[in-house]
């Protein structure tokens, strides 16, 4: 006794074939909406809205990837609904064998030497901007940076103008009229890090006795955020980066804001008796003042950025109370100990500090 054919169920492949389509216009609408350009606001990290040359570059070279993936994609798929419509199983198939196919040079020469032939452009494409990026000599006139990876937090050096400072990045627009690019030289104080801004160039990692290299020229003005891009350990997840694109003269007012003394209110003097006489000086510098430790971030200027604990929390009096008092409270794992004050001293250092602008 022969068994029934199944029938086709063109409402489960109809349904299936859907589901597809839907699918791919979820990625479709969400690559529009990474596309589009977020407000200075707003920033929100994505390749695909590029504001410097190394992003540009790896944002032609992700487009010009996803075509050629998308472009396979499609063949492929239609291949595939053709050889499922035309070779469905159909009624009296059973009674005969299906046409016996042994091998066809055109076929095996095609899926052979068009794939060589893709993966030796995509190679190329590659290598073109892998070169542009990270081969190109340090340009005249480049700003130096010194960006050194911490756990988990970053410091930024810059030895031509004599200013410290930690996780926010403050860097001049470079237009076609005035090029100021910035050549980042980037080094690990432990383990491994990796600088990544989405928006201004790729991930370039930062490793122990390994010092890496890396440039960047925005071409507009904003904030940008970006993010340590290698697992550094329990608080990898918030070590942010924060880079500000100011104008020439806005820049230029911060480096000489920056290159002062640390703000003395003699008001606050047993705040700052406080900081240099507990552990505090030991970890960290305070320009103009006998704490010259490099284990923590400077804090010459603290008040002056937006946040503290690398992005962990907005830089207010409150929560720089509770980082002081209990530094898991804001970010566990952080090897910040808690200092154990009583309350009158931690008010005291905390109104100290707000005065380090």
């Amino acid at each position: 006794m022969q068994n029934p054919q199944p029938k086709t169920d063109w409402g489960v492949v109809a349904s299936r074939a859907a589901g597809v389509l839907i699918f791919l216009a979820g990625i479709l609408l969400a690559a529009g909406l990474c596309a589009a350009a977020p407000p200075p606001s707003n920033p929100i990290p994505s390749i695909f809205a590029p504001h410097s040359t190394p992003a540009d570059f790896i944002n032609h070279l992700s487009l010009f990837v996803l075509g050629i993936c998308g472009l396979i994609f499609a063949v492929v798929f239609t291949l595939l609904c053709y050889a499922i419509v035309k070779f469905r199983s159909r009624a009296g198939d059973a009674e005969r064998e299906p046409a016996q196919v042994y091998g066809s040079t055109q076929i095996e020469l095609a899926w052979t030497v068009i794939p060589v032939l893709i993966v030796v452009v995509l190679f190329l494409a590659s290598a073109r901007v892998i070169h542009a990026v990270q081969d190109a000599p340090e340009p005249p006139g480049a700003l130096d940076v010194t960006v050194i990876g911490h756990q988990f937090w970053w410091e930024f050096r810059y030895p031509g103008l004599g200013v410290v400072t930690a996780n926010e990045l403050h860097i001049p627009v470079s237009d076609s009229a005035h090029p100021t690019p910035t050549f980042l030289k980037l080094f690990s104080a432990d383990t491994d890090h990796s600088f990544w801004v989405p928006q201004l160039a790729g991930k370039t990692d930062l490793i122990p006795n390994h010092p890496n290299e890396m440039w960047v020229d925005p071409h507009r003005t904003g904030l940008f955020l970006g993010q340590c891009a290698q697992y550094c350990g329990t608080q990898h997840a918030k070590m942010l980066l924060a880079v500000s694109v100011d104008s020439a003269e806005d820049f230029a007012a911060w480096a000489r804001a920056q290159k002062q003394p640390g703000f003395q209110d003699e008001k606050e003097n047993a705040g700052r008796r406080v900081f240099e006489t507990n552990a505090c000086m030991n970890c960290h510098a305070v320009s103009g003042t006998a704490a010259t430790g490099r284990f923590g971030p400077d804090l010459t200027h603290l008040m002056s950025r937006r946040t503290i604990a690398a992005g962990a929390a907005e830089n207010t009096a409150q929560n720089l109370r509770l980082w002081i008092q209990d530094p898991d409270a804001l970010k566990p794992g952080s090897l910040m100990p808690a200092m154990q004050l009583a309350d009158s001293d931690l008010d005291a250092l905390v109104r100290y500090l707000g005065t380090l602008k």
